[in-house]
C-alpha cells in the first residue's frame, strides 16, 4: 500500500481499497483460518450466535461427531455481556456434526483453544467473549461477504441455510425441531415448506391435470370416433 497512488482519509478505507487489489491477484495475502471453523460450525450445526461463542472445549465431542449446547451469551442494551441458559428450554440440545468439517474443528481446537475442558472455543482477539463487531472487523466479513457476491449476507443467515439443507434432508418435524433448538413448531414448519416447495408441487399437480384435460379435449376434438363419440354412443 506504501505505493499506492490514491490517498485515503480513513483506515477503512484503505482496507477495503487492499481487498479490490486481494481479489485480481494484485496483492499479496495468506488466509487467517482462524474464523473457518466458526463460519463452518454454525452453519451446519444451526448455531446461534450467543450458542456458538458459548462453547468451551468440553461441549466438543469429534469422536461422536456431536455438540452440546447448553449456555448462551446475551447482550443487554448497555453493551455487558450475560451468559446464561439458551433463550428457549429446547435451546439445550446436542446437535450432530457433519464429518466434512470435523477436520477445521480439529484444527480450531489444535491451534487456538487452551488444553482445559472449559476453555472457550471461539474468542476475542484478547480472549474474552467474542463481539458480533469484534468478529465484522477481523474476519473482513463485508468485504468476504461483497467478494463472494452476496454482500447483504448476515451471520444469522448462516444459520438458515443449516436450517434449511435440515429440513431438505427429509427430517421430521420433532427431530428438525430439536436440532433447531426450536419448541415452536411453526417456525420448523416454515422451513420444511420451503424445502419442500409445497406451492410449487401444488400448482404443478392442478397444472398437469388442466394441461392433460385440455390434450385429451383436443384428441376428441380431432375424431368423431373418438372417446366422446363412444361415450355418446353408450
Amino acid at each position: 500500500m506504501r505505493t499506492y497512488p490514491e490517498v485515503f482519509p480513513t483506515r477503512a478505507e484503505a482496507e477495503r481499497a487492499l481487498w479490490r487489489l486481494i481479489d485480481p491477484g494484485h496483492a499479496d495475502c495468506t488466509h487467517d483460518r482462524r474464523y473457518r471453523a466458526f463460519i463452518l460450525l454454525a452453519t451446519f450445526a444451526s448455531l446461534r450466535w450467543g450458542e456458538i461463542t458459548a462453547l468451551t472445549r468440553s461441549d466438543l465431542d469429534l469422536d461422536a461427531g456431536t455438540v452440546r449446547v447448553r449456555l448462551a451469551y446475551v447482550e443487554r442494551s448497555t453493551g455487558e455481556l450475560v451468559l446464561g441458559p439458551p433463550k428457549s428450554k429446547a435451546g439445550k440440545r446436542i446437535v450432530g456434526i457433519p464429518r466434512a468439517i470435523i477436520p477445521a474443528l480439529k484444527e480450531r481446537l489444535r491451534l487456538y483453544v487452551k488444553p482445559d475442558a472449559g476453555a472457550p472455543v471461539f474468542t476475542g482477539i484478547k480472549g474474552g467473549p467474542m463481539r458480533r463487531s469484534g468478529f465484522n472487523k477481523l474476519s473482513g466479513w463485508m468485504e468476504a461477504v461483497r467478494a463472494i457476491g452476496v454482500p447483504d449476507l448476515h451471520f444469522h443467515d448462516l444459520r438458515h441455510t443449516g436450517n434449511m439443507i435440515a429440513a431438505d434432508s427429509g427430517a421430521g418435524l420433532k427431530d428438525l425441531m430439536a436440532c433447531m433448538g426450536h419448541d415452536n413448531v411453526r417456525a420448523a414448519m416454515i422451513y420444511q415448506h420451503a424445502v419442500r416447495g409445497a406451492d410449487k408441487l401444488i400448482t404443478d399437480a392442478i397444472d398437469k391435470r388442466l394441461l392433460g384435460h385440455e390434450t385429451k379435449g383436443k384428441a376428441e376434438d380431432d375424431t368423431d370416433d373418438g372417446p366422446a363419440a363412444l361415450t355418446a354412443v353408450r
